[in-house]
């Protein structure tokens, strides 16, 4: 009887701690339920503006059982906004039709809706570059730069980028939506596309920052661009042996390599219109000219890849472009992902099976005994694919994607007869090469 009623008087205590644990169980539930809601929703906006390319955004509906979460939540403005003044990745609802074509066409209107401080920056291009675009967008937008514009070639490229919410204009180039190839009469044709639009915008009166689609902004170039208002046109160069040590403007009587045309600023002075105008005009009579010989008639890739010149210098860059690089387009694709400056979507990183990555082991003797030749450059490079091979036989094995590991080299590739390295560039020897100075990208990236 007295363990009964022992269990009798303590019968309250173990129905509240039971109540206590059975309560903490529910709330601990809810929130884990929240917790992975709420991480899905934040993975899904951080990717969203690279996924669904070239579709209409699909809405979803908000949550109405929790308030707080609901708040969170911005209202889209009912009140009519337009396709030009729309902050970038925003997209047009679902709902709506894509505006005709016409009130795509490039005007005075349609630049003024984007223009900051009196200054556009525009790139163009067709639907094979469109994660090109993507790219050159984000980088400008994580800089805080909204004042941009696309010219698309195609309508495809048109149609994808206003979905996307990216300010987009038409050309009205009729341009095919694959990769035309570099030298090529079409791309010949988009040279002269370009000319034919910096000539058409400089007339508005707005300063204009024209850029290629393969390159991007890695800091702020509107200032940098203030400091010089004296200058008609400011143009980057192929010069890779360096004549100044800090951020000023090269000695432009030591520069010896061509004007590289793919990142340059014009102000709409009567002497940049004239000039415009006069490379326009130059094209138009005689197609076998190329764009950018014609400009240098009347410069960027291996001071980044190659020199790392703004570290051995300690100075930020602005912006990197690929030119001069190996296998085309992918080629183009690859140096920047190298240079870890390419967004892709995140299924890129998603690779069935998984990765595979290795450490390579190179004796310091391969790396800096001896002259560096072509001899002691080759018996370095192949002893490192000798690695790779193997790695790449393991990998196919497990069923996972190889991660490269860095290139070391010894000798510059270039496309002419060369020393080894350029005279006067400041490359380190050893140095880390891109992949495509051993690699066909191509080949590699299609197995």
């Amino acid at each position: 009887m007295g363990w009964r009623n022992a269990f009798d008087n303590a019968k309250p205590v173990f129905v509240t701690i039971y109540a206590t644990v059975i309560i903490g169980i529910i709330f601990s539930s809810l929130y884990v339920i929240s917790a992975i809601y709420s991480g899905k929703s934040a993975a899904d906006s951080t990717t969203s503006w690279l996924s669904h390319v070239g579709s209409p955004p699909v809405e979803q509906a908000p949550n109405v059982s929790e308030p707080a979460i609901v708040q969170a939540v911005p209202t889209p403005s009912l009140e009519p906004r337009s396709m030009s003044t729309r902050p970038i990745w925003e997209a047009p609802l679902h709902t709506k039709k894509m505006p005709a074509l016409k009130k795509f066409r490039l005007s005075k209107e349609l630049v003024q809706e984007r223009v900051k401080d009196n200054v556009i920056i525009v790139t163009f291009g067709n639907y094979a570059f469109m994660d090109f675009i993507l790219t050159w967008v984000k980088h400008l937008t994580d800089l805080g730069l909204s004042n941009l514009l696309i010219g698309a070639m195609d309508t495809k490229l048109l149609e994808a980028l206003y979905w996307k919410g990216v300010p987009v204009f038409d050309m009205g180039s009729h341009m095919s939506t694959i990769d035309v190839g570099w030298g090529s009469p079409t791309f010949h044709k988009m040279g002269r596309e370009k000319v034919i639009l910096i000539d058409s915008i400089l007339p508005y009166g707005y300063e204009l920052l024209m850029c290629d689609t393969d390159m991007v902004w890695l800091k702020d170039l509107l200032p940098y661009l203030a400091r010089y208002p004296e200058a008609d046109v400011l143009t980057s160069s192929d010069q890779v042996v360096p004549t100044v040590t800090d951020d000023r403007l090269d000695i432009w009587q030591q520069v010896g390599a061509a004007y590289n045309i793919g990142i340059f600023h014009w102000r709409p002075t009567d002497a940049a219109k004239r000039l415009a105008k006069e490379w326009k005009d130059m094209l138009l009579a005689d197609e076998k000219i190329w764009d950018q010989n014609g400009f240098n008639d009347l410069h960027i890739w291996h001071t980044y890849f190659v020199q790392a010149m703004y570290q051995q210098l300690r100075l930020e860059p602005y912006a990197v472009h690929t030119t001069f690089q190996y296998a085309g387009t992918e080629g183009k694709r690859h140096r920047l992902r190298e240079g870890m400056v390419f967004y892709d979507p995140p299924e890129y990183y998603d690779a069935p099976g998984g990765f595979l990555s290795f450490k390579p082991s190179i004796p310091k003797s391969l790396l800096l005994d001896g002259e560096h030749n072509v001899k002691s450059h080759f018996s370095l490079i192949n002893y490192q694919i000798k690695q790779i091979r193997m790695a790449l036989a393991i990998s196919s094995l497990l069923n996972r994607t190889l991660v490269m590991p860095p290139l070391w080299c010894r000798l510059d590739r270039l496309c002419f007869p060369h020393p080894g390295v350029l005279e006067g560039s400041i490359t380190r020897q050893p140095f880390i090469c891109p992949l495509d100075h051993a690699f066909g990208v191509c080949p590699v990236r299609r197995s």
